[in-house]
């Protein structure tokens, strides 16, 4: 059996399609493959509130192209997420209208608060010490999701519309910033060692770079270092030099500024990057709800 999962981000689109195995009553997945557009959606979002039609007809090719390939691959569940772009523009439904009668994909917009449930559905925790108080912390390109856990228990989760695209767009506000970093202070006071797990894209990047061995976790002060290393770089030289691609070279460093200062804030030392993020979410997301249908049968 494959499942297929599409999220449709600010930055990039992608899908995952995924083998689904049952192994003595237990439910996994493995990934098949992974394709990734760079349509930079939060670019008209954010600026204009509106998908232009342009970027509207590139995201129906592809969602075209998406169709065809889970034919093809014989998937037999999806589903389709759109974030924080497509939440802040103004004709979103009509564009998810036009998604589903042209490319026969039925796209759901989902709010801030359901994008950081289905990131943490990925159960990023699974290789480490469950009995800890960990902070998620998943950056995209138009908002941060941070949920944290203690001893397993969800304690708090919000979305904050801090993201890369946001950034580099100066579509972020002090605001914004400012109750972020309320929230965090707030609630991790009361635990002592909290760890981060850190998802996305330019956070799995970033982790290459380190050159961190056998799953170990990234520390505040190597992340930091590899912030003033590639600040160091221009543009063109992160990508001509450094061997970046485009649409990572730019934002990468937003990426970075918010990690880290997430981080600070949260007084977290070491962060574990366990190469998942919202695909990954969407697929357990879909097991997890097949998986109780078919046991309540």
């Amino acid at each position: 059996m494959r499942y297929a999962a599409i999220d449709i981000g600010s930055n990039a689109v992608r899908l995952l399609i995924a083998d689904i195995k049952e192994n003595d009553g237990t439910v996994s997945f493995k990934k098949n493959t992974l394709i990734r557009v760079p349509l930079r959606l939060g670019d008209d979002a954010f600026l204009n509130q509106h998908i232009s039609d342009k970027k509207a007809a590139d995201l129906v090719k592809t969602m075209q192209a998406f169709r065809n390939l889970m034919d093809v691959y014989k998937v037999g569940e999806y589903m389709a997420c759109a974030t924080s772009a497509m939440r802040e523009a103004k004709n979103g439904a009509e564009v998810v209208k036009q998604i589903k009668e042209e490319a026969d994909i039925k796209l759901e917009i989902v709010h801030g608060q359901v994008e950081a449930k289905i990131i943490y559905a990925s159960h990023a925790e699974q290789n480490i010490d469950k009995n800890k108080t960990y902070l998620y912390i998943d950056v995209g390109g138009g908002s941060t999701e941070l949920s944290l856990f203690s001893s397993g228990e969800l304690i708090a989760s919000k979305s904050f519309n801090i993201g890369t695209i946001r950034i580099l767009d100066n579509q972020d506000t002090e605001e914004t910033w400012n109750a972020m970093r309320d929230f965090i202070r707030e609630h991790t006071r009361h635990f002592k060692g909290v760890l981060g797990i850190g998802t996305g894209g330019n956070i799995n990047k970033l982790y290459k770079l380190s050159e961190e061995k056998n799953n170990a976790p990234m520390s505040f002060s190597k992340l930091k270092s590899l912030y003033d290393y590639l600040d160091s770089f221009s543009l063109k030289d992160r990508i001509n030099v450094l061997g970046l691609n485009q649409d990572r070279a730019d934002v990468i460093i937003p990426a970075c500024e918010i990690y880290l200062s997430v981080m600070k804030w949260a007084g977290i030392k070491n962060i574990y990057v366990p190469s998942v993020g919202m695909v990954d979410g969407i697929i357990q997301t879909l097991i997890d709800e097949n998986y109780v249908k078919s046991a309540l049968k």
